[in-house]
């Protein structure tokens, strides 16, 4: 939106947001307000402290602002989603709503995530804006991963696909609670993952290991064609045999042949 456009210039900051929010959008940047209202930084820094502590606005990051609607203002701020594209921009960086937040879009959500969670390109910073904490994961290969627009309540947002989904459940196993708590996610979401398309997400996926514990749970948890597809693809790469959870030491454990795991924990999944 371009404020000057309207033929006359915003009295104020209070009226600048006003007229956003009228238009639909529900987020700003610095150097817009700077230039809509023609005053200095330091001015319209004053003049967002002022609106902030009305609860008018919310500044998840230095620069970058966010309006709180009225039915938002006892929570501090609307739901992530109404912002998280804009923010990612804000930054220039590629991202993708992920992991358990993921999973509970895609109607996994036996836990409620008390994180929103993104993974994106670079390391941020955790960020508390209003009620929610908004938790970011790297990913070095981040363009590879299959990921899809879901429409929000103020425009778009990416997600990372059922398939891609699972697989960063288990590679960032210690975001998702622990083995227990992603195997129950994995099968409720399982009834979303397309086989062939896990394959395809699988391929992309920098670390063997964790497609063989993603082949090995999956297996323990859904029916068994989901997962055999994957398991056709994984022994065509040889895999070596790795431990169920990384950080415990393997000791004389059973192995699974077919994924090629090492059993080094039970895991169990809540009913």
């Amino acid at each position: 939106m371009q404020i000057k456009k309207m033929g006359v210039r915003p009295r104020n900051l209070s009226d600048f947001v006003a007229r956003l929010q009228a238009s639909g959008r529900y987020t700003f940047h610095r150097e817009e307000a700077v230039s809509a209202l023609g005053v200095s930084e330091i001015a319209l820094r004053s003049s967002a402290r002022r609106l902030a502590a009305k609860g008018r606005i919310c500044a998840p990051r230095r620069g970058f602002y966010v309006i709180v609607p009225v039915e938002y203002s006892q929570s501090g701020a609307p739901p992530p989603s109404w912002f998280i594209d804009d923010l990612m921009k804000f930054h220039g960086q590629p991202y993708y709503v992920g992991l358990l937040s993921a999973a509970a879009l895609q109607g996994a959500a036996h836990q409620q995530p008390q994180v929103f969670q993104v993974v994106t390109g670079i390391t941020l910073r955790p960020i508390t804006v209003g009620r929610t904490r908004i938790r970011f994961s790297l990913k070095r290969h981040l363009a590879e991963t299959p990921a899809t627009e879901v429409k929000t309540e103020t425009g778009a947002m990416r997600v990372s696909t059922p398939e891609a989904t699972a697989l960063d459940l288990v590679r960032y196993v210690g975001s998702a609670g622990q083995l227990g708590n992603v195997a129950t996610v994995l099968a409720e979401l399982s009834e979303k993952i397309n086989p062939k398309r896990l394959v395809a997400a699988a391929r992309a996926e920098v670390e063997l290991s964790v497609v063989q514990r993603l082949g090995f749970l999956l297996e323990h948890v859904a029916s068994s064609g989901i997962a055999a597809p994957l398991a056709e693809w994984l022994a065509t790469k040889r895999p070596r045999p790795v431990p169920l959870r990384p950080e415990r030491k393997p000791k004389l454990t059973e192995r699974d042949s077919r994924w090629q795991i090492l059993v080094n924990e039970q895991v169990e999944v809540d009913e």
